[in-house]
């Protein structure tokens, strides 16, 4: 863990009230996830118990305890999708990634999650890779969408 970038981050907010979600989201915005070394650092610094940071930090589903891939992909399977096909999508992602969903790949590169809606059902079945959206997919696309981010 750099110190100096999480400093950097913590004194943006040192004597704010209300900070510690905002706090966590530019933690994680840096290095891809929440580590103890930081949730500590913060501690420290700003006075808050470990526990409370850590209650936040693993209360909210967007934020992540353990390393990320750099290009985070969410499939749907919200209703719409797993009716188009989603869970052949989710199977043919983990073969390609040679990963399960909920895990990242050993290089660092794709980190893969199920999730359960994505707010686009018309053009399920879809695959959120970072902030792009690809919709009405089928197993057979599932590669050349990934080959994007290779």
């Amino acid at each position: 863990m750099n110190t100096e970038k999480i400093d950097g981050i913590i004194d943006k907010y040192v004597g704010e009230p209300g900070v510690l979600i905002q706090l966590l989201l530019d933690i994680q915005k840096e290095v891809n996830w929440i580590p103890k070394e930081a949730m500590e650092r913060m501690s420290e610094r700003l006075q808050i118990p470990v526990s409370e940071i850590y209650r936040a930090a693993s209360f909210y589903k967007g934020m992540s305890l353990t390393p990320i891939g750099r290009h985070l992909v969410r499939i749907c399977l919200g209703t719409a999708c797993q009716v188009r096909g989603g869970s052949r999508v989710v199977d043919k992602a983990q073969e390609l990634m040679a990963i399960k969903a909920g895990e990242t790949t050993p290089d660092q590169r794709f980190t893969l999650k199920r999730v359960n809606c994505v707010g686009c059902c018309a053009l399920g079945p879809v695959m959120v890779v970072g902030e792009e959206y690809h919709g009405k997919l089928s197993p057979a696309k599932v590669a050349e969408v990934l080959g994007q981010y290779q």
